[in-house]
Protein backbone atom coordinates (compact mmCIF):
# COMPACT_ATOMS: atom_id res chain seq x y z
CA UNK A 1 0.00 0.00 0.00
CA UNK A 2 1.17 3.54 -1.07
CA UNK A 3 -0.17 6.86 -0.08
CA UNK A 4 -0.64 10.50 -1.68
CA UNK A 5 -0.13 12.67 1.37
CA UNK A 6 -2.02 16.07 0.41
CA UNK A 7 -1.64 19.01 2.94
CA UNK A 8 -4.29 21.20 2.38
CA UNK A 9 -4.94 24.78 2.53
CA UNK A 10 -8.11 26.79 1.62
CA UNK A 11 -7.95 29.81 -0.78
CA UNK A 12 -7.40 33.35 0.00
CA UNK A 13 -10.51 34.72 1.26
CA UNK A 14 -12.36 31.14 1.96
CA UNK A 15 -13.46 30.83 5.58
CA UNK A 16 -12.03 27.60 7.35
CA UNK A 17 -15.83 26.15 7.74
CA UNK A 18 -17.19 26.61 4.14
CA UNK A 19 -13.98 25.03 3.10
CA UNK A 20 -14.39 22.22 4.77
CA UNK A 21 -17.94 21.80 4.24
CA UNK A 22 -17.22 22.10 0.25
CA UNK A 23 -14.24 19.48 0.94
CA UNK A 24 -16.30 16.74 2.28
CA UNK A 25 -19.42 17.71 1.23
CA UNK A 26 -18.56 18.33 -2.25
CA UNK A 27 -15.20 17.31 -3.34
CA UNK A 28 -15.16 14.15 -1.46
CA UNK A 29 -18.42 12.60 -3.18
CA UNK A 30 -16.60 13.60 -6.32
CA UNK A 31 -13.53 11.52 -5.35
CA UNK A 32 -15.52 8.85 -4.45
CA UNK A 33 -17.40 8.45 -7.78
CA UNK A 34 -13.82 8.07 -9.55
CA UNK A 35 -12.60 5.54 -7.06
CA UNK A 36 -12.45 2.26 -8.83
CA UNK A 37 -11.22 4.19 -12.34
CA UNK A 38 -8.36 5.44 -10.18
CA UNK A 39 -7.71 2.34 -8.60
CA UNK A 40 -8.55 4.60 -5.52
CA UNK A 41 -8.23 1.88 -2.04
CA UNK A 42 -9.34 4.16 0.30
CA UNK A 43 -9.27 8.16 0.93
CA UNK A 44 -9.36 10.04 4.12
CA UNK A 45 -9.67 13.35 5.07
CA UNK A 46 -8.58 14.67 7.94
CA UNK A 47 -9.82 18.44 9.20
CA UNK A 48 -8.06 20.70 11.17
CA UNK A 49 -9.63 22.97 14.15
CA UNK A 50 -8.04 24.76 16.58
CA UNK A 51 -8.67 24.43 20.54
CA UNK A 52 -5.91 26.35 22.70
CA UNK A 53 -5.71 23.68 24.85
CA UNK A 54 -3.08 21.60 22.37
CA UNK A 55 -1.43 24.57 21.58
CA UNK A 56 1.85 23.51 23.39
CA UNK A 57 2.32 21.06 21.13
CA UNK A 58 3.64 22.98 18.24
CA UNK A 59 4.40 25.64 20.36
CA UNK A 60 7.12 22.95 21.81
CA UNK A 61 8.77 22.12 18.68
CA UNK A 62 9.11 26.19 17.78
CA UNK A 63 6.74 25.57 14.69
CA UNK A 64 6.92 28.59 12.38
CA UNK A 65 4.74 27.01 8.97
CA UNK A 66 1.17 28.09 9.76
CA UNK A 67 -0.77 25.17 10.12
CA UNK A 68 -2.71 23.11 6.80
CA UNK A 69 -6.50 23.30 7.21
CA UNK A 70 -6.40 19.46 6.40
CA UNK A 71 -4.52 16.89 5.49
CA UNK A 72 -6.51 14.39 1.97
CA UNK A 73 -4.78 10.64 2.30
CA UNK A 74 -5.59 8.95 -0.83
CA UNK A 75 -4.39 4.81 -0.81
CA UNK A 76 -3.01 2.91 -3.70
CA UNK A 77 -2.30 -1.09 -3.87
CA UNK A 78 0.65 0.04 -6.09
CA UNK A 79 2.90 2.44 -7.95
CA UNK A 80 1.81 0.06 -11.01
CA UNK A 81 -1.18 0.62 -10.48
CA UNK A 82 -1.18 4.31 -10.37
CA UNK A 83 0.90 4.36 -13.69
CA UNK A 84 -1.47 2.31 -15.36
CA UNK A 85 -3.96 4.69 -14.66
CA UNK A 86 -1.99 7.15 -17.25
CA UNK A 87 -3.10 4.80 -19.93
CA UNK A 88 -6.89 5.05 -19.82
CA UNK A 89 -8.67 8.37 -21.18
CA UNK A 90 -11.71 7.74 -18.30
CA UNK A 91 -8.77 8.38 -15.74
CA UNK A 92 -7.34 10.94 -16.79
CA UNK A 93 -10.37 12.92 -17.39
CA UNK A 94 -11.72 11.77 -13.76
CA UNK A 95 -7.72 13.54 -12.58
CA UNK A 96 -8.56 16.44 -14.22
CA UNK A 97 -12.58 16.81 -13.52
CA UNK A 98 -11.11 16.34 -9.87
CA UNK A 99 -7.78 18.84 -10.24
CA UNK A 100 -10.45 21.24 -11.70
CA UNK A 101 -12.46 20.94 -8.81
CA UNK A 102 -9.81 21.40 -6.46
CA UNK A 103 -8.92 24.57 -7.33
CA UNK A 104 -12.12 26.00 -6.75
CA UNK A 105 -11.40 25.74 -3.15
CA UNK A 106 -7.87 24.59 -2.40
CA UNK A 107 -4.53 27.17 -2.71
CA UNK A 108 -2.84 24.56 -4.59
CA UNK A 109 0.48 26.37 -4.85
CA UNK A 110 0.51 26.38 -0.95
CA UNK A 111 -0.71 22.82 -0.74
CA UNK A 112 1.90 19.98 -0.93
CA UNK A 113 1.75 16.84 -1.57
CA UNK A 114 3.78 13.43 -1.62
CA UNK A 115 3.91 9.72 -1.69
CA UNK A 116 4.84 7.54 1.01
CA UNK A 117 4.96 3.94 2.19
CA UNK A 118 3.56 3.37 5.45
CA UNK A 119 4.29 1.79 8.23
CA UNK A 120 2.18 1.61 11.00
CA UNK A 121 3.80 1.40 14.66
CA UNK A 122 0.67 1.28 16.92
Amino acid sequence: MIKLIFCLRRREGMPRAEFQAYWRDHHAPLVASFAEVLRIRGYVQSHSFEDARLAATADARACVVPPYDGVAELHFDSVEDIVATGASAEAREAGRRLLEDEARFIDLANSPLFWVNEHRIV
